[in-house]
């Protein structure tokens, strides 16, 4: 079957027309995309279909062969032969090594290579990627990955069959193997474990268990082919410890699932559980964690069972046991440590020391020779004693027996010193015969000679010996004597003095903790190591829900790395996080709490962030022998949010094991690796963090050899990134090298090549001096590759990394013929399923913002303005994640403004009118009106409308139209009186409209006799001169400002003015009207409302203009005049405020707590700010902020200082408004004269407008101007009043009471 698709040639009728042409076009381009994607799809079952009947094949060849006896001649037998022998090399250190020969016999031999040196079988699996063994077609290979310097290596190869034995020998810088070869049954298909595809399915995931159950970690798998005795080999790690089955756990691999079974969970078995399995393509791998916490104390309050029990230093007669201390949050401190013992065999435990031991590790003597013991420890608190550990594994303790010869002991010295005991440790005198031998120890205070016995009850047996009651004060040296049936040795030379300190204690705290979001259950936490390590065991890490104060382990076992995933958090919960470093003399204090973190997955615009992409492209930069400077490329995906920092890893070439390089991760994609062996090959892996957690580990990097850099030609360059990338133009930048050379760097090069081509030309004839330059002549829609070299004067320097392809296509920029927006539009060549466009402004990432919002549709992003301005102008690009660096941009200047215009036409489109509405007298009292358009559809519509009414077409109208000429019409057959008003005729057109009034009024008899006179003798669209004086009305919201006139619609061009500043309508100015009447709504008027009010009415030819004043006086009356109480009411009922429990002004002491603490209401409950000196104050150690149950709100300072003097104010709003309340703070120093107080009076209250609703960021509060005397007298002006009348309104704000006086009075003018 051919791959392309047979070509179908036809006709059609609609091609001829323009339209035809384009729906044709379009459904060719449809089916062949189609067609070209089923094609792909039928290649692709096709390779699978081939695949599975080949494997199927190779397993019924196998069981086939298996099941057939085969009887095999041994008249024509051949011996096996080289035909082709090794050959001897020379290589380079680090470089890989391969080995061939041709091998030729009859049976087919049995070809196995085996190491001269040990005589063992070479097993490709025993030392992953060292040793690879390849057969083919009778060709035997051996390939030793990165060929490490031991001396030179002889490889022998010994091959023999039932008839004869051959040995050759090949020599590779100083190595010997054998290659074996023997007659036997052939084997058919060669399959071994390692020929196996092992593809894995269900994996098992983060695990929570509890000490004491029982529990199965479980991975399924499909194997191919599926032999079942053959199964896979799988290897469990434990914290990259090998696991081998013990009583603790359990292995099974077999159908179709690897299993790791813990018959009785222990804390010691918490850590991250890998699960690696040897396939054809090298190890597929799989990891989680597993968390254990502590099963139920038998007392409430006792602490959690010591873990990882451990016995060494093992003597005849003594030991150490050391152990893990456990993690305590909520418990009592521990006070120490019981250790018990047990002999094998038995089931009585026996405790060790008699007082609980501070220290996580314990000398252990007066144990029996040649017994086996094992031990398990127990903590104590001030609550009662933990569950006992799990028991050690067991240890025999040594017997040793000696003759002396009067020979003393050697090498008197200390191994284990603490407040607690000291552990003394010697070499036993050389050993001779069988008789026993003990030892006397002798100590003496200071340097003097006067020698005491310290061991007088207690025979010592073992070269060890731990001292409990020495004199901490004290300093001491120390002898040993050797005893034995023949008598005493001479005493040893005396130790250097030994005093009983602790020479390290507890580490210190560890330093700031980072929180940030991992998945909806887990959150990642990252430390700073603590200044003081004290021979670290790990980390603990606690967690606690914010405003419950009770903290929660989230590791039951010391953590050795200091950045750790917290899983099962509760989504929707806040959360804090704090760390404790750990050793053997306990738990460091508490490192300080991180931030609140919400679990959940990040939202942006309804998207959950997600952790980053891998990086790639690690480069090498520069080394000097002991460092190397590395480079990489951002992730390609980001995860919607910020990069915050890179986790660099680094092993050995050809070692399984990473390392990470250090504590603190990087937070630039530069980074210098320090500490490296000279002459040692390294691999590296970058991971990169953000808010939502790790991402990937990158490929690892080629293999980087750590030799130091000589060569006079400067380093690469690097971190090659496009920028204004057009339809035939680019402009490409790069970081200058880091290794310069012999001489400073002069200039660079740069080279081009199409994608996919190697043949890369140099664009700049002469070298640039600075790291960039524009490159033209591009080809539209290709895409292109780049390189650069740094030039100085010992020439052309190494190449940079070969850059990610850049499409050559520029941003389209238009308007939208439906919506006339003006936008940004972009179309990827190809995108992937986690592709997303970046736009930016003049290289800055455009995030949320009130000025552009971003669409995409499939591969099409477009970035549209919402109120486009001389502000957006600039460079804009865009750039496609998770592609081969597709990028593009365009610049706006102010030649692209005309865009402006054309957009404006678009969103308000308007009917073009030739006339405007006209009349004229007919025949028979009839009157037409008649208005004509310059263009109109079949789809118009319109209506007239008379006094407010709509009219249709019936008796005694009649309404007509013709599209074609664009006249619309309408014929009144009798005009009365009851006729008169105004006309108005309103036109839809699609989007566009339009409208034109008249005003007939008639005058006298001739109205009905058929000769009118008008109002006007054009259209007039605003009846302005009928409007009356602005007029005020009370309201419940409010006041309004009324303008009365015989006809008005919301559609006339009416503005309204205050200050001269046009009122644009909103929930706090509410600009309407009726029929008869316009009108502004001011909404809970304040001080700000006051001032000067206008109304401007348009008609077809002049503007009329209505005015109130809003001032507050009356001016030459000598009165005070005010409006009524809905005017400028102080607060409404429902509004926030406070209530009470503020003064004016505090005077405190430094270093003592203030407390503001005052009581407020509002319905709906009301939102409080603190602010000092303007700035709101954040909630911290310092500044404490509480708001209870929605009524007393309070600020507490802590230890306050000078500093903290200062005007304080508190903001307390809801939707109805709300009010500042202002304090003065004044703290004077110790032994200071204490301030005169001024008298305590309640803080008063400056009222804020009313709002929709609350700021969702509580803005910073302008003074408050606060009258002089108690008593605030707010006076307005009414010009509305009767002429002998004047209305006087008072307000008095006394102590919180409003108190309202109406006078009505009659004055003579």
């Amino acid at each position: 079957m051919s791959d392309s698709a047979p070509t179908i040639q036809t006709t059609c009728v609609l091609c001829r027309e323009p339209e035809g042409m384009q729906e044709y076009q379009r459904m060719a381009a449809h089916f062949g995309r189609d067609l070209s994607t089923m094609q792909q799809e039928l290649h692709r079952m096709r390779v699978a279909t081939h695949e599975q009947v080949e494997n199927i094949e190779i397993t019924r060849e196998v069981r086939e062969r298996m099941s057939v006896r085969r009887e095999y001649h041994t008249d024509t037998p051949k011996a096996p032969d080289f035909l082709v022998g090794l050959r001897s090399h020379t290589v380079w250190e680090k470089t890989p090594v391969k080995l061939f020969c041709t091998v030729a016999g009859s049976p087919t031999p049995i070809v196995k290579w085996f190491e001269y040196k040990n005589n063992v079988p070479i097993d490709p699996l025993s030392a992953p990627g060292k040793y690879k063994i390849e057969k083919k077609y009778g060709v035997h290979g051996l390939i030793i990955s990165r060929y490490g310097h031991l001396g030179n290596k002889h490889f022998n190869i010994l091959k023999h069959n039932v008839y004869k034995i051959l040995l050759l020998t090949t020599t590779v810088n100083k190595n010997i193997c054998f290659l074996l070869a023997k007659m036997a049954l052939p084997l058919l298909s060669g399959i071994h474990r390692s020929k196996l595809e092992v593809t894995l399915l269900d994996r098992f995931g983060v695990t929570f268990g509890t000490e004491g159950e029982s529990l199965t970690l479980v991975a399924t798998m499909v194997v191919v082919p599926d032999l079942p005795n053959l199964p896979p080999e799988a290897l469990w790690y434990r914290d990259d410890t090998l696991l081998k089955p013990s009583r603790w756990v359990e292995m099974s691999v077999g159908g179709g699932a690897a299993k790791l079974t813990f018959p009785h969970l222990n804390k010691d078995d918490e850590g991250l559980y890998t699960l690696r399995i040897w396939t054809k393509d090298g190890t597929t791998e799989h990891s989680a964690y597993l968390f254990v916490k502590d099963a139920a104390p038998s007392v409430v309050g006792a602490p959690g069972s010591p873990m990882d029990v451990t016995v060494s230093d093992v003597n005849k007669d003594y030991v150490l046991v050391s152990w893990k201390p456990p993690n305590t949050t909520n418990e009592p401190l521990i006070t120490g440590y019981f250790v018990d013992r047990r002999k094998s065999g038995t089931k009585d435990w026996v405790q060790c020391n008699g007082s609980p031991v501070k220290v996580c590790k314990l000398p252990v003597d007066g144990l029996t020779e040649g017994a086996s013991y094992h031990f398990r420890v127990r903590a104590v608190n001030s609550a009662g004693i933990s569950l006992p550990s799990r028991m050690s594994s067991g240890v025999t303790a040594a017997e040793v027996e000696s003759d002396v010869e009067g020979r003393p002991p050697t090498e008197v010295h200390a191994t284990e010193i603490n407040r607690a005991y000291v552990v003394l440790s010697w070499k036993p005198p050389s050993l001779r015969g069988r008789a026993p031998l003990w030892y006397l120890i002798e100590k003496s205070e200071g340097n003097s000679n006067l020698w005491q016995r310290v061991n007088t009850g207690v025979q010592i047996r073992s070269p060890r010996y731990a001292i409990f009651d020495l004199d901490v004060k004290k300093a001491c040296r120390f002898r040993i004597i050797a005893v034995n049936k023949y008598g005493p040795s001479e005493p040893s030379e005396p130790s250097d003095l030994i005093q009983k300190v602790d020479p390290h204690g507890v580490p210190s705290a560890p330093g700031q903790v980072i929180a940030s979001r991992n998945t909806k259950t887990s959150a990642f936490v990252q430390w700073d190591p603590p200044k003081n390590l004290s021979n670290l065991m790990g980390y603990y890490v606690d967690c606690c829900v914010v405003g419950s104060k009770v903290w929660t382990p989230c590791n039951h076992r010391p953590y050795k790395h200091t950045r750790f995933v917290v899983h099962g958090l509760i989504p929707g919960e806040t959360y804090i996080f704090r760390v404790q470093a750990v050793n053997a003399y306990g738990l460091s204090e508490e490192s300080q709490e991180s931030a609140p973190l919400f679990i959940d997955a990040a939202l942006k615009r309804g998207v959950d962030y997600a952790a980053p992409s891998a990086p790639y492209g690690i480069t090498l930069l520069s080394c000097d022998g002991s460092s190397m400077t590395l480079a990489w490329k951002r992730p390609k995906n980001t995860g919607g949010t910020r990069i915050t920092s890179y986790y660099v890893d680094k092993r050995e070439a050809g070692s399984l094991n990473w390392k990470e390089v250090s504590h603190s991760p990087a937070t630039s994609r530069v980074y210098k690796v320090e500490n490296l062996t000279a002459g040692v090959f390294y691999e590296f892996k970058v991971q990169a963090g953000n808010l939502a957690g790790v991402g990937l580990p990158s490929e690892p990097s080629k293999a980087f050899a750590c030799e130091e850099w000589t060569m006079p030609e400067p380093g690469p360059t690097y971190d090659l990134s496009f920028w204004e990338v057009r339809d035939h133009s680019l402009l490409l930048q790069w970081r200058a090298p880091v290794y310069s050379g012999a001489s400073p760097v002069t200039g660079y090069f740069v080279e081009m090549a199409k994608k996919g081509s190697s043949d890369f030309v140099t664009v700049n004839a002469e070298p640039v001096t600075h790291c960039y330059l524009k490159i033209t002549g591009l080809e539209t829609g290709a895409w292109y590759v780049f390189k650069v070299r740094a030039v100085n004067v010992a020439g052309k320097g190494k190449a940079s990394d070969v850059s990610d392809a850049v499409y050559i296509k520029e941003i389209e920029c238009g308007v939208d013929e439906e919506t006339g927006d003006i936008f940004l539009s972009f179309e990827a060549s190809e995108i992937s399923e986690h592709s997303k466009f970046t736009w930016s402004k003049s290289y800055k990432e455009i995030s949320e913002s009130n000025r552009a919002s971003v669409s995409t549709v499939g591969r099409r992003s477009r970035l549209t303005f919402v109120n486009p301005d001389k502000e957006d102008l600039g460079i804009y690009s865009v750039a496609v994640s998770d592609t081969d660096g597709l990028s593009s941009s365009h610049t706006i200047t102010e030649e692209g403004m005309v865009l402006l215009e054309l957009s404006y036409n678009i969103r308000h489109p308007i009917v073009p009118l030739k006339t405007e509405l006209n009349y004229e007298v007919l025949e028979k009292g009839h009157v037409r009106f008649w208005l004509q358009v310059q263009k109109m559809s079949s789809a118009a519509s319109y209506r007239f409308i008379v006094n407010d009414k709509e009219v249709t077409s019936g008796e005694g109208h009649k309404i007509s139209h013709n599209a074609s000429t664009g006249l619309i019409q309408m014929t009144i057959e009798h005009f009365t009186r009851a006729n008169e008003g105004t006309y108005t005729l309103q036109i839809h057109d699609g989007k566009a409209k339009n409208q034109s009034s008249l005003v007939l009024v008639g005058d006298g008899e001739s109205l009905y006799t058929g000769e009118l006179s008008l109002a006007s003798e054009y259209c007039v669209l605003v009846a302005g001169s009928s409007a009356s004086e602005l007029m005020l009305q009370c309201t419940p919201e409010g006041i309004r400002l009324q303008c009365y006139m015989k006809y008005y619609t919301e559609e006339m061009k009416t503005s309204w003015f205050h200050k001269e500043s046009k009122i644009a309508s909103s929930e706090k100015m509410r600009i309407g009207g009726t029929s008869e009447m316009a009108w502004m709504q001011i909404c809970e008027p304040t001080d700000k409302e006051k001032g000067h009010y206008s109304i401007e009415i348009h008609d077809g030819k002049s503007s009329h203009t209505r005015s109130f004043d809003l001032s507050g006086q009356v001016h030459g009356t000598g009165m005070c005049i005010h409006l009524p109480k809905c005017l400028f009411s102080l607060s409404s009922v429902d509004r926030g405020r406070v209530v009470g429990g503020l003064p004016d002004v505090v005077t405190i002491m430094e270093y003592k707590t203030l407390s503001l603490t005052c009581t407020v209401w509002g319905d709906p409950k009301p939102e409080v700010t603190w602010f000092k000196n303007e700035q709101e104050v954040l909630s911290d150690d310092h500044n404490q902020i509480s708001f209870e149950s929605g009524k007393f709100a309070s600020l507490t300072i802590k230890n306050v200082t000078v500093e903290d003097s200062g005007k304080y104010s508190i903001n307390v709003r809801n939707k109805y408004g709300g009010e500042f309340v202002e304090i003065t703070v004044s703290v004077y120093k110790q032994g200071e004269p204490i301030p005169e107080p001024k008298l305590g009076q309640m803080a008063r209250p400056t009222p804020i407008p009313t709002s929709q609703a609350p700021p969702s960021k509580p803005q910073t509060p302008a003074p408050s101007v606060k009258a002089p005397t108690r008593t605030q007298i707010w006076v307005y002006s009414l010009p509305t009043l009767e002429e002998n009348a004047k209305q006087i309104v008072i307000i008095a704000l006394v102590s919180k009471f409003v108190f309202v006086c109406v006078i009505l009075a009659k004055l003579k003018i």
